[in-house]
């Protein structure tokens, strides 16, 4: 194999991946043979421009020497196109990275359920619940969490992945030098974070449409939480599509704004998914090993901040039909169990609900809320079973009260 400098400075040319790839492609792979050669011999290449010879600028090395000693300094380590680290999964795709820049350890990709939980950047409490679910039930059922790490949806699934005790591979858009703190350092300590950019790499807007791909090309799937009309995440499923992924969206509510893409999705033929096992149940003739369902009480993510109303109702499960004068001896769920993961909104919800068949407007009159809260927290409540939606907009608690 060509020596490393080579690999290191055809990933820092400024050409597009699928140009760097074709030039690779052209010299049966080695970097080094393309180094030497000279524009004559590239210009007759299929797809390369005047211009594509221009942005190569000078041949030199010592950039790439320069990049080598900031990833020994940084601990980033480099994975080539020819490395058997390199994942065939990524490889497969029509504009492959011809290097990875990789913090961590990064895990055997294509031997994973790999899922990018990905969404806008300004969830709604619905969303910020449901992108943490997302990643927390993904790795519960032996999946592996994919994640731009973006402020949002992203970097929410990533932490639900990280309480589970998961593994996350991040994909950045910049170089990994520019990727730390935070959840970022929490990401490399477990699982891996990669980038197609050396260290040193200016940022550009293209950078981020070129994540995508490369976010989408390490997945089996895509879930989508919430994307509004105008969304990113749009243009994330659209490069999944193209490379045969598997699409899925959350549901949310008809007249959501953050939903419109989401809800949309699903009328095109995504997969509507409320939990983590939905997505991985796909996947589980191909990793009957690793794909598991650990049961309702495993799947349940751990809350921060308990709230603590123990004394306010008793909780049970719903049921498909009314009993009238239960017995007293039935058993309820424990009530301080059921209510410690609500957030304040959820619980002065469930504290104005007096009455079976209550009507949205009159939920949202006595818990002073705004009505898109108010309808996006009753989502929440109902996916946890503690709600039944009925017709005409009417909501009935799952209670007992004491």
């Amino acid at each position: 194999m060509a020596a490393i400098k080579y690999w290191v400075w055809l990933s820092a040319l400024r050409v597009r991946p699928s140009v760097k790839y074709r030039l690779l492609g052209h010299f049966n792979g080695d970097p080094m043979e393309l180094y030497y050669a000279n524009d004559k011999q590239l210009l007759t290449i299929e797809g390369v421009t005047d211009g594509d010879i221009a942005n190569m600028g000078c041949r030199e090395l010592d950039s790439a020497m320069e990049i080598l000693g900031r990833c020994e300094q940084e601990g980033i380590s480099v994975v080539t196109l020819q490395d058997a680290a390199y994942p065939r999964r990524l490889q497969n795709i029509y504009d492959p990275p011809v290097a990875l820049y990789v913090r961590g350890r990064l895990p055997a990709v294509d031997e994973e359920a790999a899922i990018a939980v990905i969404g806008t950047r300004e969830p709604t409490p619905y969303g910020v619940k449901m992108a943490r679910r997302m990643g927390y039930e993904i790795t519960k059922c032996g999946g592996l969490v994919l994640s731009g790490l973006t402020r949002g949806i992203d970097r929410l699934g990533a932490e639900g992945a990280l309480r589970a005790g998961g593994r996350v591979v991040g994909v950045a858009a910049t170089g990994l030098e520019s990727a730390t703190g935070g959840i970022f350092d929490d990401v490399a300590s477990t699982g891996a974070l990669v980038s197609e950019y050396p260290p040193g790499t200016t940022v550009l807007k293209t950078n981020f449409r070129q994540r995508n791909r490369v976010t989408a090309g390490l997945s089996e799937g895509v879930v989508v939480v919430e994307a509004p009309e105008r969304s990113g995440a749009l243009l994330f499923v659209d490069e999944a599509l193209e490379q045969g992924k598997e699409i899925f969206a959350v549901p949310g509510n008809a007249d959501a704004p953050n939903s419109v893409g989401t809800n949309r999705l699903i009328q095109d033929g995504a997969k509507a998914v409320s939990t983590g096992w939905d997505i991985l149940c796909e996947f589980e003739g191909l990793y009957r090993n690793r794909i598991r369902y650990p049961g309702r009480e495993r799947l349940k993510i751990p809350q921060e901040e308990p709230a603590e109303y123990a004394d306010f109702v008793k909780v049970r499960e719903p049921s498909s039909k009314k009993v009238i004068d239960k017995e007293k001896h039935e058993e309820y769920i424990d009530l301080e169990k059921q209510l410690e993961g609500l957030s304040e909104r959820q619980l002065a919800i469930i504290a104005c609900m007096t009455g079976p068949s209550m009507h949205i407007d009159d939920i949202i009159e006595s818990a002073v809320l705004d009505a898109p809260t108010v309808l996006s927290e009753l989502t929440v409540l109902e996916l946890e079973g503690m709600v039944s939606q009925e017709p005409g907009k009417r909501f009935t608690l799952n209670i007992i009260r004491g």
